[in-house]
């Protein structure tokens, strides 16, 4: 698979490249899906997802300049017939999955179908914001955070601490950020998280990402970050 984790969007140049090296052309040539889908839970959640479609968002990846968008929502896919989506999505080429609650993006691309297909779209690249990285990995490091918006009633919660699992490391998004809301985004709370993770882990910033492809995986930055080795030995 071919993947771009970023934490706040494309939002610098090396990370541009980084994206057009994965596409194999540049933006304008090619189309893309986007998925708001994560965003909802929160209060304000709607009025988000239509700033990032409208390229009104802090992270640029709607308005990138593609030579078609349309948008992918996954809490309505189960109601659908699958011969009116999936075709359009094997014909993208960029799948854009924008941030939000890991938890609850990670109930719909499963109950969706998407999880399932994601591993055979081997030209599809997958570029994430935020929770939309985050749920490629297998843990959650939002799982504390995101059970509070999980509905009375609902199990969503009973696997809240692991993600889709499609890359081997953790990842933690937005590090350093001073905004209020990610307070405990420092540098110290990330390694003590990761020393709990039986994987490496990649604490980036806002002007850092992964680029995944195959095999290979590469830090992309104009920023800092930092890789944690695993302290307790896999399961």
């Amino acid at each position: 698979m071919k993947l771009l984790l970023t934490s706040s969007g494309i939002s610098n140049p090396s990370i541009n490249e980084a994206l057009v090296d994965l596409l194999g052309k540049p933006i304008s040539e090619s189309s893309a899906l986007f998925i708001p889908t994560g965003i909802y839970p929160f209060p304000g959640g709607g009025t988000n997802a239509w700033r990032a479609i409208s390229g009104n968002g802090k992270s640029p990846l709607c308005d990138l300049g593609w030579k078609s968008l349309g948008l992918l929502e996954l809490t309505a896919l189960p109601s659908i017939q699958r011969e009116s989506w999936v075709p359009t999505l094997q014909e993208t080429d960029a799948l854009l999955v924008w941030g939000g609650n890991v938890l609850y993006l990670s109930y719909w691309m499963q109950k969706s179908g998407l999880a399932e297909l994601l591993p055979t779209l081997g030209s599809l690249v997958y570029v994430g914001v935020s929770a939309g990285s985050i749920v490629m990995t297998p843990y959650n490091c939002d799982a504390e955070w995101n059970l509070q918006f999980v509905p009375a009633g609902s199990d969503m919660g009973s696997t809240s601490e692991k993600a889709l699992g499609f890359v081997d490391f953790a990842l933690t998004v937005h590090l350093d950020n001073p905004d209020p809301i990610f307070e405990d985004n420092s540098m110290a709370n990330v390694k003590k998280w990761a020393a709990g993770v039986p994987a490496p882990t990649y604490a980036i910033d806002d002007q850092s990402a992964v680029k995944v492809d195959g095999g290979a995986v590469e830090v992309v930055s104009e920023g800092h970050w930092q890789l944690f080795s695993p302290s307790i030995p896999s399961v």
